[in-house]
């Protein structure tokens, strides 16, 4: 067979990616559609920035989604193929047998590994974590920065000089510290997922306590039957085979085995639980110094008159009206977190070295930079279409929520 030409490559790889196209087509007919009726998020699709932005994002999340389905990958990113090290794109495959994809769309790494399918499982890599990442620190942060802006006092005191004292220290550095094999192996990671894992079922008690206070029957129903799920949820999250905590001088014991029914990995822990910890005192501080400003506005006051709760204002006064400039965050956040992961498999203190994430793939990628353009250049420029996409997306919900 002969190499393929560039519209050829461009053209398979178009192809492939067709169920992408068809969920980009049906997301935004519906979107438009009923645009009117789907507060916030319809109104994105009256800003040409906020629909470009969710578009890119919304590609990368369905090629993540599809590609961990194995539905557009062509070849199965860890294997290697005798004779295709750093084959150019569109290189036929040697010695393909039927039922084998025959090209290398997007040419081979220096271990011979496709590029395109390594490029599509990175997608979910990133979509797995990063978002999941940010909705973790987004429940730490808003969990302490409520009350610190609301009490103030000593309680803001102590819990902005933690935060302050996190932001001080250089974060790639941290990051150094917290994945370092050393520090990994005295079980600081899985302590710190014990810790930083409680604030959403915190979070879900009060917010639910609070609006159900006087409604002590329902209260009653939902707090048991919705904390039990997301404590149990919470239990498979820090339980690794049956432990809590697993080091080769001690061991707690956690979930019983049959109960334990899934596990992350131990470098993706690692990787989550620094990111959340990283981003977790800059949402603390945006929570904070949005409370210290709203608290003072007259529907907080009128809430106190009729006698509701603290908690209650937080959650059910204050932060709903913080909600704009919260969404706008999280979207950049996902964008910071997806950067700290490039960072991370850069310098290869992420996931493990045969992942295909982005970063890992960037930097197995660069060390022929100047010979090979090819296995570099698509995960680079895959990070920086998601980043800018989410960059658009926030600039478009900022413009929209502004509106209201």
């Amino acid at each position: 067979m002969e190499p393929l030409s560039t519209f050829e490559i461009a053209g398979r790889i178009i192809y492939q990616l067709s169920p992408v196209w068809i969920s980009l087509v049906f997301l935004y007919a519906f979107s438009i559609g009923f645009k009117r009726k789907l507060g916030l998020y319809g109104k994105l699709f009256d800003s040409p920035i906020g629909m470009i932005g969710f578009g890119l994002v919304m590609f990368w999340v369905f090629t993540g989604i599809y590609g961990a389905m194995d539905m557009i990958v062509t070849h199965d990113p860890l294997t290697q193929v005798s004779g295709m090290k750093n084959k150019v794109p569109g290189t036929p495959l040697r010695g393909a047998e039927e039922g084998d994809y025959p090209y290398y769309l997007l040419g081979g790494d220096n271990l011979a590994r496709d590029v395109f399918s390594r490029l599509v499982k990175g997608a979910w890599e990133v979509i797995k974590i990063a978002p999941m990442a940010a909705v973790f620190a987004f429940m730490v942060g808003i969990t302490l920065g409520l009350p610190a802006g609301y009490y103030g006092g000593r309680l803001d005191t102590i819990l902005s000089f933690a935060a302050n004292l996190i932001l001080a220290f250089p974060v790639i550095l941290l990051f150094y510290l917290l994945v370092t094999p050393e520090i990994v192996a005295t079980g600081v990671p899985n302590y710190m997922a014990i810790v930083l894992f409680v604030f959403p079922i915190v979070f879900v008690g009060v917010l639910l306590n609070s609006r159900y206070y006087t409604r002590p029957k329902l209260r009653n129903f939902l707090l048991p039957l919705v904390l039990g799920l997301i404590i149990w949820f919470y239990l498979q999250l820090v339980s690794n085979g049956g432990y809590l905590i697993n080091t080769p001088s001690y061991s707690i014991w956690g979930l019983p085995s049959a109960m334990d029914m899934f596990d992350i990995p131990g470098g993706i822990l690692v990787v989550f639980v620094s990111v959340v910890f990283v981003n977790s005192p800059t949402v603390f501080r945006i929570v904070r110094g949005l409370t210290l400003d709203i608290k003072t506005r007259d529907y907080v006051a009128a809430a106190q008159t009729r006698g509701e709760g603290p908690w209650y204002i937080m959650l059910w006064e204050i932060l709903p009206n913080a909600r704009g400039p919260l969404i706008v965050d999280f979207c950049l956040r996902i964008g910071y977190t997806t950067i700290l992961l490039g960072t991370l498999g850069f310098f290869g203190l992420g996931l493990p070295p045969e992942s295909p994430d982005w970063g890992s793939t960037i930097n197995d990628g660069r060390k022929l930079l100047s010979i090979y353009l090819h296995p570099a250049l698509p995960p680079a420029f895959a990070l920086l279409t998601l980043v800018l996409g989410l960059n658009l997306l926030a600039d478009g919900l900022r413009e929209e929520s502004l509106k209201d």
